[in-house]
């Protein structure tokens, strides 16, 4: 007999790209009969849309992210975010450390919990583990499934706020602006000053 679902999951990674810098995978969990009517809740009290990260400006995911914290501080919502750093994503690879991410944060968000009980939606071409055993892979997902964009969201602020902190010691290379990504820049100051200890080794063939 299939358990009732009570929760429902979205999970979206960002980080994929870049050359210097974590991965960032995050699990963002609503209860399942709940989930429609906060959706509908999140959207009217902040006034923004609920979309891919990627398609905000900076200040609206900050005020998403700033409302999402103080919903998760009210028991409102809950969900996590698991980084794995360059140094692993260079030892395993992007895929596996992807995967590692968000292998950690399904077992956190699923903790105490039976995971028969949850129905996880992911963004792109993320699987979970077999065990999970409602899941479905969206392409799009995080335009098309409000919980996905809402992990995307997270996802996004939370590795972004990490890039701005190692900007404060690694300044040549302007983390804060580019969060590691390649751009032109971004190669000129890995000419000028070489690499640092976040870059990407596997990334920057070429620059070692």
């Amino acid at each position: 007999m299939m358990e009732k679902i009570k929760y429902i999951v979205g999970i979206d990674e960002v980080g994929r790209g870049p050359i210097a810098g974590p991965v960032a995978v995050s699990a963002f969990l609503l209860l399942a009969k709940e989930s429609e009517n906060l959706i509908a809740r999140f959207k009217e009290e902040t006034e923004l849309p609920i979309r891919d990260s990627k398609k905000l400006t900076k200040k609206q995911r900050q005020k998403w992210f700033d409302y999402l914290k103080k919903a998760k501080v009210d028991g409102v919502c809950d969900f996590v975010v698991s980084l794995v750093s360059s140094e692993m994503i260079d030892k395993f690879g992007i895929v596996p450390s992807i995967r590692k991410a968000l292998d950690n944060s399904l077992e956190k968000i699923t903790k105490n919990k039976n995971i028969n009980q949850f129905l996880i939606y992911l963004d792109g071409g993320l699987i979970a583990e077999e065990k999970y055993l409602h899941q479905e892979t969206l392409i799009k997902g995080d335009e098309l499934i409000p919980v996905i964009s809402l992990a995307s969201i997270v996802a996004k602020v939370s590795r972004d706020k990490v890039m701005g902190e190692y900007a404060k010691n690694y300044k040549e290379y302007n983390f804060e602006n580019n969060v590691g990504y390649g751009t032109r820049a971004h190669y000129e100051a890995i000419k000028k000053y070489g690499l640092c200890p976040i870059h990407r080794k596997t990334f920057c063939k070429g620059f070692n």
